[in-house]
């Protein structure tokens, strides 16, 4: 039986209905953004739902599997007790964070995960040299699955119903810190010999009969839609949610100390002791019994051994002894003369004079420009209009009113000024 029908015949008894992701942690992998690919494969093996409300006995009611997906915020007693009942009474919890652990986080979820054996670092998984991805935090583990025993317990098809094949996996490991594990859990991958740190757990399983499931990986980076399918991180997905969802792997006869871990080793802070200052490496022939005595001080100390020879040189030099006083400094440069901050009053002012409107085109333009303006606005029925126009413009009506007179008068009297000007030799207007 696949994992697929096994937890689907599960939930039609009732034992499982929902694979929960809590988002009231300011988690920093949410199920609709950076787990878009891992939501899709794994609504095809159980209902996918989202916590917004406190973690509480009714929220994890009818959660099969709660993941918290890097949790930036600190969990509070009631919560804590509330994880810690919903494991013991069978329930399966997913933890995953990322590097810096709890300190970059801000989270206490080791607090919950100490009763089980497993604690998250605040350290940072990195590749001593280069090969496939390019940031050194984007740790390629050739052979990650280095528990042997767990191999054998793979199962023989994945959630999505292909082969699987029984080998180590080679996985991508992003962003990621290392783990502590103790019995009763359980480590499963290993950081090996080409990171640094180097042969540490990076993730544990917990199981024990009659008791929930836990499973803690130090990168929540390995399943989201950047890293899912590189290299078989999806397969080793599909490893982790068969044991959180289905009782086809069995831990229980494993044993961690199958799996080659070294030594956990602090490594100083080289660039802050740099900066320190150093002693003389020069030993002296006889070595005190106190090693502090190889510290000079004086150099730095803060004492009154010489107060009194300072005292009795006023009387040697004959100056009177008197408690030092204030000087008041002097400038030699006078400061400038003080102004009182007071603004003038503003009165308001005088509004411009009224003036006739001209119209500069009119009164500066040429008599012939004028009269062509006049032409171009009338038409055949405004004749009359043209010729009173024309007159009056070419000032024809000096002394007279245009009103008086009909248009074939003005005609008549244009006519005789263009005959007044032919006899005195000038030129006429253009127009005519």
């Amino acid at each position: 039986m696949t994992p697929k029908a096994e937890a689907e015949e599960q939930v039609s008894q009732g034992a499982m209905t929902s694979i929960l992701f809590d988002e009231t942690k300011s988690e920093q992998f949410r199920v609709l953004d950076q787990y878009r690919s891992l939501h899709g494969q794994l609504g095809t093996v159980l209902p996918v739902e989202i916590n917004k409300e406190e973690i509480c006995d009714e929220a994890l009611k009818s959660a099969r599997v709660f993941i918290l997906a890097a949790p930036r915020e600190k969990f509070n007693q009631s919560e804590l007790d509330c994880l810690k009942k919903y494991v013991d009474g069978g329930g399966s919890l997913l933890v995953m964070l990322g590097d810096g652990g709890e300190n970059q986080y801000s989270t206490n979820i080791n607090f919950l995960l100490e009763e089980y054996g497993i604690m998250i670092n605040n350290d940072s998984v990195i590749r001593t040299h280069y090969y496939k991805y390019f940031h050194p935090k984007e740790c390629h583990l050739p052979n990650a699955i280095s528990n042997p025993t767990l191999i054998g317990a793979l199962p023989h098809t994945s959630s999505s119903g292909k082969k699987a094949a029984r080998s180590a996996f080679n996985l991508v490991y992003p962003y990621g810190a290392t783990l502590n594990v103790a019995k009763p859990a359980v480590p499963i991958l290993s950081s090996g010999h080409l990171c640094f740190p180097s042969c540490r757990p990076l993730c544990a399983l917990y199981h024990k009969q009659g008791v929930g499931k836990i499973a803690v990986v130090g990168s929540g980076h390995m399943f989201s839609d950047a890293y899912l399918d590189k290299e078989d991180n999806g397969k080793f997905k599909d490893v982790l949610f068969t044991f959180l969802c289905t009782d086809s792997i069995d831990i229980s006869y494993m044993d961690a100390d199958d799996i080659e871990v070294s030594d956990y080793y602090m490594v100083p802070d080289t660039a802050r002791l740099a900066e320190n200052l150093k002693v003389s490496l020069n030993a002296p022939q006889d070595i005190p019994a106190s090693y502090m005595d190889l510290f000079d001080f004086s150099l730095t100390s803060i004492n009154t051994n010489h107060f009194l020879e300072a005292k009795n040189s006023y009387e040697l030099l004959g100056v009177k002894y008197e408690q030092l006083k204030l000087i008041m400094p002097e400038f030699e440069t006078p400061l400038p003369a003080l102004q009182p901050s007071v603004f003038p009053p503003t009165f308001r002012e005088l509004s411009v004079p009224p003036l006739e409107l001209y119209d500069l085109d009119e009164a500066f333009s040429s008599e012939a420009a004028r009269i062509a303006q006049v032409a171009n606005k009338c038409g055949d029925s405004d004749l009359a209009y043209f010729i009173s126009s024309a007159y009056e413009i070419l000032g024809m009506n000096a002394g007279n009113s245009i009103s008086q007179k009909s248009e074939k008068e003005m005609l008549y009297s244009m006519a005789l000024q263009i005959a007044s000007f032919k006899k005195q030799g000038q030129t006429p207007l253009d127009i005519f």
